[in-house]
């Protein structure tokens, strides 16, 4: 197990550090200024002084060559400085500081929602016999991936603010202005994590274990919460913890079209003024979480499944069995 965990804290690391230094390159590699962005603050399009900009690039280093401004940016990030705002000259941290809670409501409420969502879909796809039922059921989760994000947010704006008035339609706080934001939010990932979870329960009914528990006389119910959903909830536990990394990108979307202040809104300010610091802060927090997710679940698998922990007392190559592994077997599945 030791072994095993240095393993992935390494690449863990190999991941942040690619991360960083792929957005250093992609982020250099555009054509604009970001100093000339920044001295352009009202967007007017008017000359700027030079003066004023060759002492921005000089305040932030980016007067110095290329190579020498990564190897700064990267020492500092080692160290836990992520620099200044290139547009508003607040420090890095300071900034996803104050927008992370909100985005943090937002998220843990969308997957939340997911997966009682998801998770009731699938149980229900599956336990039903009417077959008209069950397959009208088995096919929610496709319509649910199929729709665009900013579609659903816009449609749920429309219904519940503008029409009966249930909750704000724009910047409310509280359960009352999460809700919608998070259900457009939990939508997609809630869809794809019963898609997964159908699949993972059809095939567990077809284990012998689940014959010999119904000859015991277990009922159709009990075997399936006591003995079909564990086994069967592994590649749709590990569609999860993939899908927790990518809610901050979904959440650009979300807090754009609900007008909510956080880690998406800041994002995209960054990037359309091109400020450099700020954007890879945000790649550095979403990779560590991406990373740390990932991690969490290739823990938690031996609790769900007996079998692997069977196979990882069995030998470290059966232990290596990662999220990716995971993740591919489970959109094979689906």
């Amino acid at each position: 197990m030791a072994r095993y965990l240095a393993l992935r804290a390494l690449q863990a690391l190999w991941v942040l550090w690619a991360a960083f230094t792929l957005s250093f390159v992609v982020l250099y590699l555009l054509p604009a200024d970001p100093v000339s962005i920044a001295a352009d603050g009202a967007g007017a399009g008017t000359p700027v002084d030079k003066a004023a900009i060759a002492e921005l690039q000089a305040r932030y280093g980016l007067d110095r060559p290329l190579w020498e401004q990564y190897w700064t940016a990267l020492g500092h990030a080692v160290r836990g400085d992520l620099g200044h705002s290139i547009v508003t000259g607040q420090p890095v941290t300071d900034a996803i500081g104050d927008a992370l809670p909100a985005t943090l409501q937002l998220t843990g409420t969308a997957l939340l929602l997911a997966v009682l969502g998801g998770v009731s879909l699938a149980f229900a796809a599956t336990y039903i016999r009417r077959p008209w039922l069950r397959g009208a059921l088995a096919a929610l989760p496709s319509l649910g991936v199929s729709v665009p994000t900013f579609w659903t947010g816009l449609l749920l704006l429309q219904l519940f603010s503008f029409h009966w008035r249930l909750a704000p339609a724009f910047g409310g706080h509280g359960f009352a202005g999460t809700v919608l934001p998070a259900l457009t939010l939990a939508l997609p990932i809630g869809a794809v994590i019963a898609q997964v979870l159908t699949a993972g329960l059809e095939t567990t009914w077809r284990q012998p274990f689940v014959d010999v528990a119904l000859a015991k006389g277990g009922s159709r119910w009990w075997v399936q919460l006591t003995h079909v959903l564990r086994p069967a909830s592994v590649p749709a536990f590990t569609i999860a913890g993939v899908l927790v990394g990518n809610m901050l990108a979904g959440s650009v979307v979300v807090e754009t079209v609900f007008a909510r202040q956080g880690v998406g809104r800041l994002t995209q300010t960054a990037v359309l003024a091109q400020d450099i610091p700020v954007v890879q802060g945000v790649v550095l927090l979403t990779s560590a979480v991406f990373v740390s997710v990932n991690l969490a679940v290739d823990l938690i698998y031996p609790l769900l499944d007996p079998r692997i922990a069977a196979r990882s007392r069995g030998g470290a190559d059966e232990s290596e069995h990662t999220t990716a592994d995971a993740a591919e077997e489970a959109i094979i599945r689906a």
